[in-house]
């Protein structure tokens, strides 16, 4: 019996991973039934499968696995700061100075936590980079979005409906600084150690600063895409909606429409993201003394989410 695993060797066999690595169903996996599923696929990798597993089965197992177990450590991610789990809250209509500190805030704490939980863990990363990855992450959110809500406001010959505009694109700029500030501090670490390399049987090969490198600007490269469709698609779309008289009858219908619209747009932003490059990536011009330990011409690395 083997599973009929999708190939990650193209951008559709990645999206489709990752549409079952967010599934939100796998947030409330219990204990019991993720260790079964650990179990289970033990059992396929010694060739002990009870009679009646079917590849479905083994298929379910390893969606669940991969949802919540670090593929480095083999612990359980938390619950909130899987990939399944997320905070949108950047787009509210009219937002204060106060709202628009706290969401950031929120924001950034959350994707802090996120870039810790999903990091290459092959080597310890100490308490400190978390701490200065969080700090600098959300000074430079909240100092971006504020200081672009002055200008705008100062802006005397914007139109008010021009303004309002503007103002629900404010987020992206800043999120998508922020998001590239707070994976490098928070991973900062890897650069300075290296992350452990592959060799084509898993073994371990080395540690390589120049694999660490890849790792990094390839997930930065994905926390730039991934609030594009999110905070671009939004306002245009809700620009469009609110003048239905629908919706301009009916006021309190904007906010749950406007929610409805993010979420759409995030979940369909968060997988193409992710999806840009593997989890596992390959990299084959090295420092030279790990090409010396090994025969691979191309060794593979855990990129991280």
């Amino acid at each position: 019996m083997c599973i009929s695993f999708v190939s990650q060797n193209t951008f559709f066999g990645r999206f489709r991973h990752f549409l079952d690595v967010i599934d939100p169903s796998t947030l409330f996996v219990t204990e019991k039934r993720l260790r079964e599923c650990v179990e289970l696929l033990d059992h396929f990798k010694q060739g002990t499968l009870p009679l009646g597993v079917t590849d479905a089965q083994l298929w379910q197992a390893q969606k669940i696995k991969q949802a919540i177990i670090h593929p480095d450590t083999g612990e359980k991610i938390l619950m909130p700061f899987r990939m399944s789990g997320s905070v949108v809250g950047l787009l509210l209509p009219n937002q204060t100075l106060a709202s628009t500190v706290f969401w950031q805030w929120l924001n950034q704490s959350h994707n802090a936590c996120v870039n810790y939980s999903n990091r290459n863990a092959s080597k310890p990363a100490p308490a400190s980079k978390f701490l200065q990855g969080y700090l600098g992450a959300v000074t430079s959110a909240v100092s971006i979005a504020v200081g672009l809500n002055v200008l705008i406001q100062r802006a005397s010959r914007f139109s008010p409906t021009t303004r309002l505009l503007v103002q629900r694109f404010i987020p992206f700029p800043a999120v998508a600084s922020a998001n590239v500030c707070n994976v490098v501090l928070m991973r900062h670490s890897e650069l300075s150690e290296g992350i452990s390399v592959l060799d084509n049987n898993g073994n371990v090969v080395g540690t390589s600063k120049v694999a660490a490198r890849h790792a990094l600007l390839e997930t930065a490269l994905t926390r730039v895409v991934m609030p594009m469709p999110i905070l671009v698609l939004p306002p245009l779309i809700m620009s469009a909606l609110e003048k239905l008289p629908l919706l301009q009858r009916q006021k309190r219908l904007v906010l749950p429409v406007h929610s409805l619209v993010c979420l759409a747009a995030f979940s369909l932003a968060l997988p193409l993201a992710i999806s840009l490059f593997p989890q596992m990536s390959q990299v084959h011009h090295l420092e030279p003394e790990i090409t010396m330990a090994t025969d691979c011409k191309i060794v593979t690395y855990n990129k991280g989410l």
